[in-house]
């Protein structure tokens, strides 16, 4: 069964699908080893992981496409990938379903900021006209096919704009064949019950939790009870990597070692975090005898 078709048939659960964040492939392989049935890699997490650099638009559409799958090849869960704006036009948008579509990619992200975007809790954001994005969203339903991909269309129309353009926003682009409906940033608990009260209740909606960032920080359960199906963590892993890191380079400087420095991995416990044991038998499976010649 392919890994959209599995995302698709836990949207018809009652409970909330929870996503954690990946940035690379260790993280979602420990994401996956943690119990987790799908999980999201974050544009921001890819952008500070491969580049160094903020979420401001600097990672094409090429790298987070082989970024991506790349690190749903290594897993078996199934995958939620931001693929921001599709990258263009409409004709853009049929490509990187496609390539999501060939990568087994179980569900997208498509936003209606303009191009360079930014994260959706930074300030400076733009958004195109709205007839714009309801046609990348039709092309994103074309070029899907008969595959399930979950498509997720994200409004930033809320900073931008206000409220009720987003929430317009948002039935003109489930309207147009959108999965989910994702209204991004709403500054508070009354702004997210106003944004389920918008909608019908057989209408999928997505929640984004960041840490510190501009939604009020909410449990699963907290927001479905609330009504969301969708939650994101994007950035969970990639703020404490961030922590934990800082730590130990800065007891390693102050004193030479890293011992008491933090909570690690030792080697042999790292050694089976990546599944050396499964490649230690490929390789004995095929060795030579030396008998040849």
């Amino acid at each position: 069964m392919r890994r959209s078709t599995r995302l698709r048939r836990r949207l018809d659960r009652d409970e909330i699908i929870v996503l954690p964040g990946a940035y690379d492939a260790l993280s979602a392989t420990l994401i996956e080893q943690a119990g987790f049935e799908q999980f999201f890699t974050t544009g921001f997490g890819l952008a500070a992981s491969t580049l160094g650099v903020p979420d401001i638009g600097l990672l094409t559409q090429t790298e987070i496409i082989e970024r991506s799958r790349r690190i749903a090849s290594v897993v078996d869960i199934p995958l939620v990938a931001d693929m921001d704006t599709g990258y263009g036009s409409p004709l853009n948008v049929i490509r990187t379903v496609t390539e999501c579509v060939q990568g087994d990619i179980a569900g997208m992200i498509l936003e209606d900021q303009e191009w360079p975007k930014r994260c959706g809790h930074l300030e400076g954001k733009r958004v195109i006209p709205r007839e714009d994005h309801v046609q990348k969203l039709r092309a994103a339903v074309h070029a899907r096919g008969d595959d399930d991909l979950v498509i997720i269309a994200r409004t930033d129309a809320r900073a931008v704009n206000d409220m009720d353009d987003a929430i317009d926003r948002g039935r003109a682009y489930h309207a147009a064949g959108a999965d989910v409906v994702f209204i991004e940033a709403p500054r508070s608990v009354d702004e997210l019950r106003a944004i389920r009260d918008a909608f019908p209740p057989d209408v999928p909606l997505f929640a984004n939790m960041i840490e510190d960032g501009a939604t009020p920080f909410l449990s699963a359960s907290e927001l479905q009870d609330l009504g969301f199906r969708m939650v994101v963590y994007p950035l969970s892993g990639l703020f404490a990597t961030a922590a934990v890191l800082r730590g130990v380079f800065a007891a390693l400087h102050a004193s030479g070692t890293t011992t008491g420095a933090g909570p690690m991995t030792g080697l042999e416990e790292f050694k089976t975090l990546i599944g050396l044991d499964r490649f230690n038998a490929l390789e004995a499976q095929f060795a030579s005898n030396g008998s040849e010649g």
